[in-house]
């Protein structure tokens, strides 16, 4: 992965997960994009989504770093220090 950050949890990410399970899915939720945790692996609804699944995973559980799950998105983001990457 290339980077310019200096977030630790993001330099941290080697390979970068891919999950396409939802807990939306799973509850028959709706939602606008699916993120996935670079921790644990499971892929959660972003924040324009009803149930804000992805930002409550990362406070909650503190994992702080997910990708987009998205086709044609390749970065990552970092919850505890608010920065963007590619890769």
């Amino acid at each position: 992965m290339q980077t310019k950050t200096q977030c630790v949890p993001i330099l941290r990410v080697s390979p970068v997960f891919m999950c396409l399970t939802t807990t939306a899915s799973r509850i028959g939720s709706d939602w606008m994009h699916l993120r996935t945790c670079q921790t644990c692996g499971v892929t959660l609804c972003c924040d324009s989504s009803p149930n804000r699944d992805a930002s409550r995973h990362a406070r909650g559980i503190g994992h702080p770093v997910i990708a987009s799950a998205e086709p044609d998105e390749r970065w990552l983001y970092c919850y505890r220090d608010e920065l963007f990457a590619e890769y």
